[in-house]
């Protein structure tokens, strides 16, 4: 039994497809979740009489610093994870625990500091990116509930890669639907029974991510954990963290790069066209992430796989993971454009139900995901890139599709043939085209090429 459960966490053993799908199954079914948990809030928040859609707007306002702070979390976890598998696929224990221990210290330490730095700047930051004096009430309320959960996130969210980097998907979906049930049972509570609002959505996160931050350390502690997390591991190895962060800036600079896009996006809305549009940019938002999760689910499955398999040197299996993987992705991104141009007025409901929100949502949603399918091909070379550890050309194309085309054009095309609105939103479908393009015909014309497919 025991060396079933080692063999089962061998992924250069067996089909590489059944090794993706026994990390990808529990993962997507993790991400779908995970991202239940992110946008219950702006649900239940949305459909409160009378001032739902200030608070929706609250909230959509409050997402771009959620994401500024997971943004850590990916620096560490994005960064430690490859390099964590490749150990791994090496035989080398020692050093995979000493990430496991590196990673875990450093989240702690990010989320002590990002949160007294939270409340000194959480102010003049959401009155900069379009909160007037109807929304500010709002975010400012669910922000003072949410900082102080900054360092159960970080531990929770960063750590659960290590988890599915051992082959436990499954421990690691019960990570997150451990908070998740919690958060769905305590939002209703809070926000309706104790009329608490959005300070109840807030609090109910911050318990609901605790629970799982708690889970989490259990599990990585306990005797029967492959690899465990040690105190001695938790010293500082310069060495090592200089390597995880040089890898984790592609997480990183993709959060941070979507926080200010985000930030931008109500920005330019709210000054063209009030917080009607911001409204509708949140509900844009929190349906990115419902249609991100299939194919992010697939990406963050095979990448163990490949890096594992790289480590082990297995080069036709690093390749077959590649194929399998990006034809799953374009499956995924087209199913849920499909979805999304055809019923948007049918998604916003989810969030709103306001006749005024309506009509301006459902062409919204219709222009931002205009070529979505394009992001499979970016997420296909950015999974491969970061699992192979090339570090600068995962970071390269990262700030290529966000900051180096969206920021400008997000600036420019409101400003040229009076496109106004509409301008902002199609700078997202130029920059999945071109850069969802330019990352993948990259990765295949070098680091793909490059394997040995004997």
């Amino acid at each position: 039994m025991a060396a079933a459960a080692v063999d089962r966490k061998d992924f250069s053993q067996g089909s590489v497809l059944s090794c993706i799908l026994r990390v990808a199954g529990p993962m997507t079914l993790a991400l779908v979740i995970n991202t239940l948990y992110n946008i219950v809030d702006r649900m239940y928040i949305g459909h409160i009489e009378g001032t739902g859609r200030l608070a929706l707007t609250g909230l959509g306002l409050v997402f771009p610093i959620t994401t500024a702070v997971s943004a850590f979390q990916a620096l560490i976890s994005s960064g430690g994870s490859p390099l964590f598998a490749i150990a791994r696929g090496e035989g080398d224990t020692r050093r995979a625990e000493t990430v496991l221990g590196n990673a875990y210290a450093m989240l702690l330490c990010l989320g002590i500091a990002l949160t007294a730095l939270g409340y000194l700047v959480k102010a003049p930051v959401l009155r900069a990116i379009g909160a007037d004096d109807s929304t500010f009430p709002f975010a400012d309320a669910y922000l003072s509930v949410y900082l102080p959960g900054t360092v159960f996130v970080l531990t929770s969210v960063g750590m659960n890669p290590f988890i599915n980097a051992q082959g436990c998907a499954k421990t690691g979906m019960l990570t997150v639907l451990l908070g998740a049930v919690i958060n769905l049972l305590l939002d209703p509570l809070f926000i309706f029974v104790l009329d608490m609002g959005v300070r109840g959505a807030a609090l109910a996160s911050v318990i609901a991510q605790f629970c799982s931050a708690v889970w989490v350390f259990a599990f990585l502690t306990r005797r029967t954990t492959l690899l465990r997390l040690r105190l001695p591991a938790m010293r500082p190895d310069f060495r090592l963290i200089g390597r995880m962060l040089a890898l984790g800036v592609t997480g990183f600079t993709a959060n941070v790069t979507s926080s200010l896009v985000s930030m931008l996006y109500n920005a330019e809305l709210a000054a063209l066209g009030g917080t009607l549009y911001v409204s509708a940019m949140t509900v844009i938002n929190s349906l990115r992430e419902l249609a991100s999760m299939p194919f992010s689910g697939v990406a963050n499955g095979a990448q163990p796989v490949i890096s594992f398999n790289y480590g082990a040197r297995r080069p036709d299996r690093v390749r077959e993971a590649i194929r399998i993987m990006t034809l799953s992705c374009i499956v995924c991104t087209v199913s849920a454009w499909a979805l999304l141009m055809l019923f948007p007025a049918f998604f916003t409901r989810i969030f709103n139900d306001d006749p005024v929100l309506l009509p301006v949502a459902a062409r919204s949603i219709r222009l931002y995901f205009l070529l979505f399918p394009f992001m499979a091909l970016q997420m296909a070379g950015q999974t491969v890139f970061t699992a192979l550890g090339r570090a600068k050309a995962a970071v390269f194309f990262s700030l290529l599709r966000k900051a180096i085309l969206v920021i400008p054009l997000a600036i420019l095309l409101p400003r040229l043939a009076n496109l106004g609105t509409d301008g902002v939103l199609l700078s997202e479908p130029v920059s999945d085209i071109v850069g969802g393009l330019a990352c993948y015909l990259t990765m295949r014309l070098t680091v793909y090429r490059r394997l040995d497919a004997s």
